[in-house]
């Protein structure tokens, strides 16, 4: 199992490859509401992640790595919605993340 330091670091590559891929998209009213609920899931797992580190009782890190887990969910929801509406391609998004 990786160490929280590991976690940590893949966490906020993951974050920095969103924010970047999210900059290719084209600029519609769609995509521009899409991408910013998107950053928000996205870098909300890493800042959540180190939180749970920080968790001082067992009750406490699982409630905050519950967060992590949605936070998780609703990045992977959001990528799907641009994947289904053709509003990213496919390989941009494997490159991407």
């Amino acid at each position: 199992m990786p160490d929280s330091r590991d976690l940590k670091d893949r966490t906020k590559r993951f974050a920095v490859r969103v924010i970047r891929m999210v900059d290719k998209l084209p600029r519609s009213t769609a995509s521009e509401a899409i991408a910013r609920q998107l950053v928000k899931s996205a870098t909300s797992i890493g800042a959540n992640y180190r939180a749970v580190c920080r968790g001082r009782s067992k009750a406490e890190f699982i409630a905050k790595l519950q967060i992590v887990l949605e936070e998780s969910d609703e990045t992977q929801y959001w990528l799907e919605l641009l994947l289904e509406l053709e509003m990213l391609d496919r390989q941009i998004l494997r490159d991407s993340i």
